[in-house]
This record gives structure tokens, sequence and C-alpha cells, in this order.
């Protein structure tokens, strides 16, 4: 119990002996699904490549023969989909919702593939959206998942408590890019994951800069990075850097994500790989 406590643990992430209602913020599991690590992607502002870095890691780790699964808990701006093509609508029978398998089997579950058109805006207040985000948990079969990546919509509102509360997170990957306001975007994750007893796997940087197709050199378009700094304040690891890249942004377009190439992420995917069952 904290020296400030009101005894109200629905609105307090502290993780204290005297917390009586913890359990009651987890949802359920599918009782047809075997989830074995949650990984939330987090980013403390939107437009940083969050889903991008989701769509990759979940690639990375199929391509290594584990069965992946990709929660979009972004509700208002669900992206996933549409960087892997997919445009078939969500199934449903008495044992729940089914997920939508891309081309390479990961199984997705997203907003978009329940609406009847992938542009029909999400208005909804933020109980029904966090509503929403323990279905996709609790009301979808699953089936077995070795690595739940959930795109964790940006900043430190109802959803993203939501996930933290609700689903039995292994461990968060922040994703950042290289201005100076990275240092601030960083802090509120991460004091957000301590609040909630999250571990803080690593930073991602996006955007991180462009290598020039003609001699190589790398620019830096946004500035120096201030990554490391900030990774050393914290004492995270940094877990790759993704490159200002075309190629990569036309795939993601185009829904053929599950085409790049690149090995940015692959140190990523091997902490993560790496986790205690």
């Amino acid at each position: 119990m904290t020296e400030n406590c009101t005894h109200d643990c629905s609105s307090c992430g502290v993780n204290c002996p005297s917390r009586t209602a913890q359990s009651e913020f987890a949802a359920p599991l599918n009782p047809l699904s075997q989830v074995h690590k949650v990984i939330g992607v987090v980013s403390g502002k939107g437009g940083v490549g969050k889903s991008l870095v989701t769509s990759l890691l979940a690639t990375i780790l199929r391509r290594r023969g584990t069965d992946v699964g990709i929660l979009d808990a972004d509700i208002t701006g669900p992206s996933i989909p549409k960087s892997f093509g997919l445009k078939e609508r969500v199934m449903q029978d008495e044992n729940g919702l089914y997920p939508v398998a891309t081309k390479t089997g990961i199984k997705v579950m997203s907003v978009n593939l329940l609406l009847p058109e992938e542009t029909s805006p999400v208005v909804w207040r933020g109980p029904v959206i966090a509503g929403a985000i323990k279905q996709f948990w609790s009301d979808v079969v699953w089936g077995n998942v070795d690595y739940m990546f959930v795109d964790m919509p940006p900043g430190t509102g109802d959803a993203p408590l939501t996930v933290f509360q609700s689903l039995p997170l292994s461990g968060i990957v922040i994703v950042t890019s290289p201005q100076e306001l990275v240092g601030m975007i960083v802090s509120k994750a991460v004091e957000m994951a301590k609040l909630m007893n999250i571990p803080v796997l690593g930073l991602v940087e996006n955007m991180s800069y462009f290598k020039c197709p003609n001699c190589g050199e790398e620019l830096k378009v946004f500035g120096e990075s201030h990554l490391s700094d900030v990774a050393a304040k914290y004492a995270l690891p940094v877990l790759g850097r993704i490159p200002i890249d075309p190629l990569l942004a036309s795939a993601a377009d185009r829904g053929i994500v599950e085409l790049f190439e690149g090995d940015w992420l692959d140190g990523a995917a091997d902490v993560i790989e790496a986790l205690p069952q």
C-alpha cells in the first residue's frame, strides 16, 4: 500500500501487497485458445510507426516457424489489416469470433475486419473501446499462439490502461522516432509500465535514417538520434533501428508487408524468443 493510497484499486496501477482488485481486471482467455507470450507494442504518441513494428515483428517470428497472432487494440485507428492485405470479414459461431489469417498464417483480429467498410469511422467512447479490446481477447478463438503481439493505441489513456490491466503481458516494446521529443515519449511509456509492473523489453527507433541508394551513406533526415541517451537513462536496450525505406512503406501500403526484406528487428525478435515460458 502506498502512502497516498485511496483504497480504490480500480483507478490504480500500483502492484502493492494490499491490492484486492487486480484479478477483477484480468480478462479471461477464450477456453479454446492457448496464448503463451503476449507482447505489447507501445508508443507515447501516435505516428511513430507502432503498427509497422508490430507487423514486422509478427512476420519475423512467423518466418521462424512459430504460431503468431496480432490483436489490434488501436480501435479508432486500426491499420494492421491494410498492411497485410486483409479484406475478408471475421467469422463467428457459438464458440466465438475467429481471427482472419494472413498469407503466411498470422492470425489477426481488428475492428476493421468487423466493419462494413474499412473506411467506416469508429466513433466510440472510452468504455466501449475498452470492452472491444477485452472481447478481442476473451471472445476470439485464437487456437494455439506462441506469440501474441498487441498493437497498442498511443498514449496513456483508457485504452492502453485496459490492455495493461486486462491482458497478461509478458513485456512491451516501445517505439520511438529520432526527434528530440523522444525523451518525453519514452518517459511516459516507461513510467506507465512501471506503474503497472510490466517489463520493458527495449526500444525500437523508426525512421532512424535514410540510406542513399547511390553511395550508401546514412542520412539523418530528422537529425541526430537521441535514442542511445534515453536508453541509457532507463537502462534499456536498443532493440533495433528501422530506416526510412520507400520499398518497406510501399509493401505496407499494398498489403504485402510479409514480403519485406531487412534484418533491422532480428535482435528484437531474439529478445522476445528468449523470454521465459
